[in-house]
């Protein structure tokens, strides 16, 4: 179902995870590899991979072939994104970023997009690989491709709700209008989600607490893995058009007439 491709970046996975909301670092290392995901998304203004004299996420993964994705949640302002992922490339030489800058801090999550898109503008220049989290407007992530980023994360509904894909026309119509690859982000709250975003055409799903507040946090991440791969294969296999009545299964050409 071939790799999928981020800027410099290669992955077999096409599911990203989360680190929040677990309840140790060990768990998220477990439910990490049982997702079968190369790459595990890191608010770094909540969790610590930058001091080695704390408890450092980065410990747990040094013995497997997960990326950290730093992200900037938290960050209100382009300036204040801008900032987080210079001070962590500079401390971890990470620099495949998740940009996200929020707007409504209360009850939504929803992203600020301006402030995004002049965040990404600088970034890009910077030399990051950004992945841009953005709401499911197909202009927007335009916009956001236009200004050099590597992937669009469009939501699917608002951050941890797992109210799963609120808006399927939109997540097909940011496909179409952007080539680089699109990464359902927010929203999704159990396998089949994930499996209806990659029917729709979406290059990979990014998921945490549906994940890590499961009641068995480990088979949910392996449930994950199984659905992406399904909805990949669906997608590329084509599924048949949607029909008002019904069509006989078996042909009736040549029946036998009584």
């Amino acid at each position: 179902m071939h790799t999928l491709e981020i800027g410099k970046y290669k992955f077999n996975s096409r599911l990203i995870v989360g680190s929040g909301k677990y309840p140790d670092f060990q768990t998220t290392r477990d439910a990490t590899l049982a997702s079968g995901s190369e790459l595990i998304t890191v608010a770094v203004r909540r969790v610590n991979i930058t001091n080695p004299n704390e408890e450092n996420l980065l410990d747990y993964f040094k013995d497997t072939d997960i990326k950290i994705l730093p992200n900037s949640a938290g960050c209100f302002t382009a300036e204040e994104a801008i900032s987080t992922f210079r001070l962590v490339r500079e401390a971890t030489g990470i620099d495949i970023i998740k940009l996200e800058v929020i707007g409504d801090a209360k009850k939504t999550l929803y992203p600020d997009v301006m402030e995004t898109l002049k965040a990404a503008e600088v970034l890009y220049k910077d030399g990051f690989t950004i992945m841009a989290y953005t709401n499911d407007d197909p202009i927007m992530a335009k916009k956001l491709e236009d200004a050099g980023v590597h992937a669009v994360m469009p939501l699917a509904a608002p951050i941890g709700s797992g109210l799963g894909i609120q808006n399927r026309y939109n997540v097909a119509f940011v496909r179409d209008a952007v080539s680089v690859p699109v990464i359902v982000d927010a929203g999704v709250g159990t396998a089949s989600d994930s499996s209806i975003a990659m029917e729709l055409g979406a290059d990979g799903v990014l998921t945490n607490t549906a994940i890590a507040q499961a009641q068995n946090p480990i088979q949910m991440a392996e449930a994950m893995k199984y659905a992406v791969q399904a909805g990949r294969l669906a997608y590329l296999s084509g599924r048949i058009p949607k029909k008002p009545y019904a069509t006989a299964s078996s042909p009736v050409d040549g029946l036998i007439q009584f």
